[in-house]
């Protein structure tokens, strides 16, 4: 159970608060209203049928407030469409009872008229907040109020009960002004908590992309230039042939140098790409967790580390940040550097331990989360360790020699990209 809540993002975690808390209202209703029409006292003279359809009416309207509810919560979310018709029916059902109970009592066949004032406000303060998670706009939120407390007072003053009437109108306009308002800040505070969920994942996802598009234009600066050249003197060494001229082959001498060096230049951009740079890292790791709302704060002095280190290090920072980024629901980050005589030690920890458990380190996953960071470090002879510092927190620990020489990983790495 408590895993099902952690896996939930904090969008869908205030949505579902919201959503059964007013699921609970429908009982709330029921609990109130229940009892009156089967209270003797209370109903007078009303026959079986009338108790049971007053009965009825009650269950039938806290339903129906319950459908509205999550219909106009759907609408708050942007998965549904406003929900005008039933708004519309639960609101012209409300009143036509309003109606039927205050001619109940005229007639007699109600004895307890504070009870049919009371019956009248509870269902028209129910219907208030149901409605108002339909609109948008205080101002049709306050019209929404004042519609629902006339249509409840109305009846009684046109059947002679003027003061019932105006208490019955206060009433509405207090109690239900005061759930309306409730209700409307719930419904505005799901809308902006949805709106920053959705602002997060897009700052995350440009993050991603500028980075494509660097090593894009990298590579189309490298490889752009070259590829013309090539083409030209490669269809000049053409022509030449077809001629018989021996400068064809000088041609193709310099096509093939050409093809060399725009080789060798790949290799520097991809290179460049896959060997993280520590110090660059960290920087990135604090602003791109910044932008996405994520406090992040970096303590690593500038350490005098082999290339090999700072490049495994540097992967370490990136796939943890993108963890954290892509799987977890952290609001703080915290990353740790620090050198002993025995060892260089990296910390990154942050306090969405749900997301990292379900998608860090998946096996299988050769090259990429934890496993790929292992292999990287595996390299220069560090060592990760990855698992719940508590509950809510994930922790990632590695351990790397401070004075080890430039191993043959990265070296391997560039015969590979070769």
């Amino acid at each position: 159970m408590t895993g099902w809540w952690s896996r939930r993002s904090v969008a869908g975690k205030v949505e579902l608060y919201t959503r059964w808390t007013f699921h609970l209202m429908a009982p709330v209703e029921l609990l109130a209203l229940g009892g009156v029409p089967l209270n003797r006292e209370q109903r007078g003279d009303l026959g079986a049928g009338a108790t049971l359809g007053l009965l009825a009416w009650v269950v039938a309207h806290a339903a129906l407030c319950a459908v509205v509810a999550s219909r106009g919560l759907d609408h708050t979310s942007g998965t549904r469409v406003r929900p005008v018709r039933l708004a519309v029916a639960l609101a012209a059902t409300t009143a036509l009872a309003d109606v039927a109970v205050t001619g109940l009592w005229a007639a007699g066949a109600l004895s307890d008229g504070s009870l049919v004032a009371a019956f009248t406000v509870v269902t028209s303060v129910f219907t208030t907040g149901a409605l108002v998670l339909c609109v948008d706009r205080v101002r049709h939120m306050l019209g929404v109020v004042a519609g629902v407390a006339v249509a409840a007072g109305l009846p009684l003053v046109l059947f002679g009960r003027v003061p019932e009437g105006l208490v019955t109108l206060a009433g509405v306009l207090l109690a239900g002004g005061g759930y309306a308002a409730a209700c409307g800040f719930s419904s505005w505070l799901l809308r902006v908590v949805q709106e920053l969920e959705r602002s997060r994942d897009l700052k995350a996802r440009l993050a991603v992309a500028e980075e494509r598009l660097r090593f894009g234009r990298d590579l189309h600066d490298v490889m752009g230039r070259n590829l013309s050249v090539i083409a030209l003197k490669s269809e000049l060494a053409v022509q030449l042939a077809r001629r018989g001229r021996p400068e064809s082959v000088d041609q193709m001498v310099e096509v093939q140098r050409i093809a060399q060096e725009s080789q060798r230049e790949v290799r520097e951009v991809v290179r460049g790409y896959r060997e993280a740079d520590l110090r660059t890292e960290l920087e990135g790791a604090r602003g791109v967790l910044d932008a996405a709302g994520i406090d992040c704060a970096v303590d690593a002095p500038a350490l005098d580390l082999p290339d090999g280190v700072q490049s495994a290090l540097g992967w370490v920072v990136r796939e943890t940040t993108t963890n954290v980024l892509r799987h977890g629901d952290a609001r703080r980050c915290v990353i740790t550097l620090r050198r002993t005589a025995a060892e260089v030690l990296l910390t990154v920890e942050n306090d969405g331990a749900a997301g990292v458990r379900d998608g860090a380190g998946a096996p299988g996953r050769t090259g990429s989360g934890l496993a790929g960071l292992r292999e990287r470090l595996g390299a220069v002879g560090g060592t990760l360790e990855a698992g719940f510092a508590d509950p809510h927190s994930f922790r990632v620990t590695v351990r790397v020699p401070p004075a080890v020489p430039e191993r043959t990983g990265t070296r391997q790495e560039k015969e590979t990209v070769a």
